[in-house]
């Protein structure tokens, strides 16, 4: 560090103007004399007023700084009511809406600058704040939650670029809440109780004392979620919300709280050769009390029935007060060699890497578990994904193979949700749009409690047509994943954009680039999107980015790879394209 640069913990603050390039486009010289009287007649005296300071300006941006989150969030709050009465007589499509994103974190300062992780992540958290609202780390949020009449919505966790660990964010926008209160601070309005019926299992530990072995201890996880989200009536939360946990010290209590359930389910698994010991407690989720444990020294070949019965103590001791009796889950197929089991764990946790490398390693574990056990749907239903992805990567055969290996693993084990999950995906790329939407409402009918399901079938009627039942399938995915990915996101845009609602799908698909800038799609319908609100410049830059991603780029492709079943939205798609500066 230079001699002259030190560190400090500061309040961080970004803003900028949403739809800056369209404003510029449309009247430069106007946009900007409106910017600065702005600044000068409200920003710049709140921030002073608030013992902040401007640190620099970046075109249509701020960088601030305040010694305190609280006067940060004040002076914020301040700022977007000021700038919401001053464009009160404007046209929405001509007033100047800042975004802004605050962050509590380390600096370091050189001169009047600062710069560092703090200032990145503010940054960063400013881009998922809504056009005339305030975004919080939380890191910030903990700071004013007592201490602020607003209530903040809980915005979930996100992966941010150059971010090593995933970030909670909080938002607020105008016209949500603040009226100022004359008395004594009311307390803030208490959460509702989870529902009772409700659960996480957090990744059990792997004490193998053998890193290489953690895929092992994650599957086991991962297929108790599984077996639980079969159960009718039984809220569970998904697996990429639990395991943000993983490897983490974390008070129950507060998991619970964070993922909204009333129960937690933790554990431990050793493997050693052909035996393992797996332990497993079911804690309450506001006292962390322990309602059942139990700890079993098994074969490895009793590893279903492990499972089942960790399942079945669960269900057991929320039935009596939480859970109707509802219909018997339909029995596993057991694989005939242990080994075929472990293949397929390992080989599931290569393809979710989503990389060339990951599908090849894919494909030679559950190519060994099939070799294995001819009779083990599982691998045949992983291997069909590997083959999807393969289509998708280039190879035209790949996807008849595909379908071949999921109808295979479908005579097998027609009651095996990957099954289902499978033949939907395939059969939509195949363009046979009932037979895919059956499959997927299948899977839901087997595991009622699997947001991956909702979110599956959500995409799926985005192409078929049907766009308008995606927003309430992605409300019941998110649900059940409070840290969902950034494709839930996604198809909220390419719905929103197919109904022509095309200021919610920028909104959205603003959020899922920001949070995956690598995503072909996002950019992809960000540019349509921006062709389609006449935003030229945008749309030409986030066309660039589509090229930078996939030089390849063509209608054919597009046609291929994006199965539509009504032309005029492809039509659409392609509009908006044209405005962007595509051509066929």
């Amino acid at each position: 560090m230079a001699e002259d640069s030190r560190r400090k913990l500061a309040a961080i603050v970004v803003a900028d103007v949403a739809g800056y390039s369209r404003l510029m486009g449309e009247d430069d010289a106007g946009t900007l004399a409106s910017l600065r009287a702005h600044r000068a007649e409200l920003v710049d005296p709140l921030v002073a007023a608030h013992g902040g300071r401007t640190v620099k300006t970046m075109g249509d941006g701020l960088l601030m700084e305040f010694p305190s989150v609280v006067d940060a969030v004040n002076c914020a709050l301040a700022i977007q009511h000021g700038m919401a009465e001053r464009n009160s007589n404007l046209a929405s499509p001509n007033a100047i809406r800042f975004r802004i994103g605050i962050h509590l974190g380390d600096v370091i300062v050189e001169g009047d600058d600062i710069f560092g992780d703090g200032v990145n992540i503010a940054s960063r958290i400013e881009a998922l704040a809504v056009a005339g609202g305030i975004a919080l780390s939380d890191d910030a949020y903990r700071q004013v939650r007592d201490r602020s009449d607003v209530a903040w919505a809980d915005g979930g966790e996100h992966a941010l670029k150059n971010i090593a660990r995933p970030v909670t964010i909080w938002r607020w926008s105008v016209g949500e809440d603040r009226t100022p209160s004359p008395g004594p601070k009311k307390p803030a309005a208490e959460k509702p109780p989870p529902d009772r019926a409700s659960i996480a299992v957090l990744p059990f530990d792997n004490m193998s004392g053998d890193p290489e072995q953690a895929y092992f201890a994650d599957g086991i996880t991962e297929d108790i979620i599984t077996e639980l989200s079969k159960v009718s009536g039984l809220t569970v939360i998904a697996r990429n919300s639990t395991f943000v946990y993983k490897a983490k010290a974390a008070r129950i209590q507060d998991v619970a709280a964070d993922l909204g359930v009333a129960h937690v389910v933790e554990g431990s698994v050793r493997k050693a050769g052909s035996k393992v010991r797996i332990t497993a407690q079911l804690i309450d989720g506001a006292t962390g009390g322990h309602l059942w444990a139990e700890r079993y020294d098994r074969e490895l070949a009793d590893i279903f029935a492990v499972q089942d019965d960790v399942t079945g103590k669960i269900v057991e001791a929320l039935s009596k007060s939480l859970i109707a009796p509802g219909p018997t889950p339909a029995p596993r197929h057991e694989p005939a060699v242990p080994e075929a089991y472990d293949c397929v764990l390992r080989g599931r946790e290569q393809y979710r890497l989503f990389t060339p490398e990951g599908n090849r390693a894919a494909d030679g574990l559950y190519s060994r578990a099939i070799a294995l056990d001819p009779a083990y749907a599982a691998g045949y239903a992983g291997l069909a994904m590997v083959r999807m992805h393969d289509w998708f990567a280039g190879e035209p055969d790949a996807l008849d193979k595909a379908y071949e290996l999921a109808q295979k693993a479908s005579e097998l084990d027609p009651a095996l949700p990957l099954v289902h999950e499978a033949l939907g995906n395939i059969r939509l790329f195949r363009r046979e749009y009932e037979e895919a939407t059956a499959s997927i409402e299948r899977w839901i009918e087997l595991e009622p409690g699997s947001a991956d399901a909702y979110a599956n079938l959500a995409g799926l009627l985005h192409f078929t047509g049907e766009p308008e039942k995606v927003a309430p399938l992605i409300d019941k995915a998110t649900g059940l994943n409070p840290f969902f990915p950034f494709y839930y996101t996604l198809y909220c845009g390419q719905a929103y954009l197919m109904m022509g609602r095309y200021d919610e799908a920028l909104e959205a698909l603003r959020r899922a680039a920001t949070r995956n800038e690598d995503a072909l799609p996002a950019q992809l319908y960000l540019a349509a999107c921006h062709g389609l609100r006449g935003e030229d410049k945008p749309a030409q830059d986030a066309l660039a980015r589509v090229f930078r991603l996939h030089p390849g780029f063509s209608v054919k492709w597009l046609k291929t790879y994006f199965p539509y079943r009504r032309e005029e939205d492809t039509a659409r798609l392609l509009a908006g394209l044209e405005v962007a500066g595509f051509s066929a």
